[in-house]
């Protein structure tokens, strides 16, 4: 397929990640609650933190609360095994979460997160991206990286080791 019927494929298939992202991130209230958004370029998401008083752990710093940071690093991880799941049902020429009446996949569960702070978050937005090292059927391990405003400066990284949810089929 060439010319204009390969480009509308492309913008559907494209328009159809949007909507499963949308859906996966719609699906979780904690991520509306702190406010996280994610921005997908191709079959890369960068997940973005804007910055809110209600954050802010230290006042005399200022400075994120640890706990938020873990929090979006988390939620990072999480999104991101559940999205390469998506991706590559979709890839493979599946309907995605459509299939199950637009309900987003279940989740992974985290076995353990440990979160390394190297800085104070400062009071702006924050940005991350996860990498999935290893993905098998019962288990995974993430890596998440967290930066602000260079991302050769992290305030904050992250291994996370997850129990993925059987796979329907």
């Amino acid at each position: 397929m060439s010319g204009p019927a390969a480009t509308a494929a492309a913008a559907a298939a494209g328009d159809g990640r949007d909507r499963a992202l949308a859906a996966l991130v719609g699906g979780v209230p904690f991520i509306a609650f702190l406010g996280i958004r994610f921005d997908r370029r191709g079959d890369e998401l960068t997940a973005l933190l804007p910055f809110a008083e209600r954050l802010i752990g230290n006042p005399s710093l200022p400075a994120l609360h640890g706990g938020v940071t873990a929090a979006f690093l988390e939620v990072t991880a999480i999104v991101e095994l559940a999205w390469a799941q998506i991706r590559d049902e979709i890839e493979a020429g599946g309907p995605g979460p459509a299939a199950a009446g637009g309900r987003p996949p279940r989740l992974s569960r985290t076995i353990d997160f440990t979160v390394d702070y190297l800085r104070p978050g400062l009071p702006r937005e924050a940005y991350a991206r996860a990498r999935v090292n290893r993905s098998g059927r019962r288990y995974a391990s993430v890596h998440v990286e967290a930066w602000q405003d260079s991302r050769a400066r992290l305030f904050a990284q992250a291994t996370g080791h997850f129990l993925v949810p059987a796979r329907d089929g």
